[in-house]
C-alpha cells in the first residue's frame, strides 16, 4: 500500500467536503447582544445558504485567505419573520464596510416595497402591527431628537422608537430627488454604484456628473432589526441590505457557551457551556 498516496487521497477528499458543506451551510458566532434573547451571546449558529440560493464561500473555510466567490438567487428569498445572516453594507456614508467581510444577524422585517413605520416601539408593516418575536426586549425610550443625526436615511427627525413612514426600496421603483432628499439617498445610491457618484451643488443633484431629478434602483432590499430592538445597530441606522449582501437563513444553534470566558481560565469556560441551547431550533 503507498501510504503517501492514500493520505494525498484522503485529504483531498476532506478539502472537497469542507468546501461542498460551506456551498450548503457555515456556522457563524454569535458577537453582540442585538438578537438576545433569541439568540445569546456565545451561541455559534448554523446557518442554511442554500434556501436563498446558491452561494459559494468567500474564503478558504476556516481561514480568511479570500478566494473566487459567486451568488446565484435561484430560490426562494427571505420572508419576514426570517432571521437572516447577510454581510454587513456598512454604516450610513459607507458604500461598503471597513473592514469587509463582517456579517450580521438580524430578523427580518421588511420586504422590497413593504412600508415599515414605527410608533412608540411598535413596529408596523404595511400599516399593520408586526408579530412579535416570541423572545422580543425592550430598553429604555429613545426618542432624543439627538438621536435623528445618526439614523437613516438622515434628513429628518426619526428616532430608533419612531421611525418612518419608510417605503423598502424594490428593483425599478422610481424616487424623486432634490437638493434635500438626495442628503439621505446619497451613501444608499453610491452603495449601489459601489463609488461616490452622488453630488449635491447649488441646488442641483448629478450622479456620475449626470443632472438629476429622480433615481431607479437597481437592487431589491430587505429591512432588518434585532429582537434586542433598544441595543441593535440595524436597517434604522444603516439602511436596508441588498438581496446580492443575503448570506442564508440562521436555524439553530450547534454550541453555546460564554465566550467572554478566557481560553486560560479553561475549567470556568467549560463550565458556561449552556446545554439547553445545543441544537435549540431557532424561529
Amino acid at each position: 500500500m503507498n501510504v503517501k498516496k492514500e493520505l494525498k487521497s484522503l485529504l483531498q477528499a476532506f478539502i472537497a467536503a469542507l468546501f461542498i458543506i460551506s456551498f450548503f451551510f457555515q456556522n457563524t458566532r454569535i458577537p453582540t447582544p442585538s438578537m438576545e434573547s433569541t439568540i445569546l451571546v456565545g451561541d455559534f449558529v448554523v446557518v442554511n445558504k442554500f434556501i436563498y440560493g446558491i452561494n459559494s464561500p468567500k474564503f478558504i473555510p476556516y481561514t480568511e485567505i479570500d478566494i473566487p466567490h459567486f451568488r446565484w438567487d435561484i430560490f426562494t428569498d427571505p420572508d419576514r419573520g426570517d432571521i437572516v445572516v447577510f454581510d454587513f453594507p456598512g454604516e450610513k456614508g459607507e458604500f461598503r464596510p471597513n473592514p469587509e467581510n463582517i456579517q450580521y444577524v438580524k430578523r427580518c422585517i421588511g420586504l422590497p416595497g413593504d412600508t415599515i413605520e414605527i410608533k412608540n416601539k411598535v413596529v408596523f408593516v404595511n400599516g399593520k402591527p408586526a408579530p412579535l418575536p416570541a423572545y422580543v426586549q425592550y430598553g429604555e425610550k429613545q426618542n432624543d431628537p439627538r438621536i435623528s443625526a445618526y439614523m437613516f436615511p438622515g434628513n429628518n427627525d426619526w428616532t430608533p422608537d419612531n421611525f418612518g413612514r419608510f417605503i423598502v426600496p424594490k428593483k425599478g421603483q422610481k424616487i424623486q430627488l432634490d437638493a434635500r432628499s438626495a442628503i439621505g439617498w446619497k451613501h444608499f445610491i453610491n452603495r449601489e454604484f459601489e463609488a461616490e457618484v452622488v453630488e449635491i451643488a447649488n441646488g442641483v443633484v448629478t450622479i456620475n456628473g449626470k443632472v438629476v431629478t429622480e433615481y431607479e434602483f437597481q437592487k431589491d432590499y430587505f429591512f432588518m432589526m434585532g429582537d434586542n430592538r433598544d441595543d441593535s445597530s440595524d436597517s434604522r441606522f444603516w439602511g436596508p441590505v441588498a438581496r446580492d449582501m443575503i448570506v442564508g437563513q440562521a436555524i439553530f444553534v450547534l454550541f453555546s457557551w460564554d465566550n467572554q470566558i478566557p481560553f486560560s481560565d479553561l475549567f470556568r469556560l467549560l463550565g458556561s457551556i449552556r446545554g439547553e441551547r445545543i441544537l435549540k431550533i431557532l424561529d
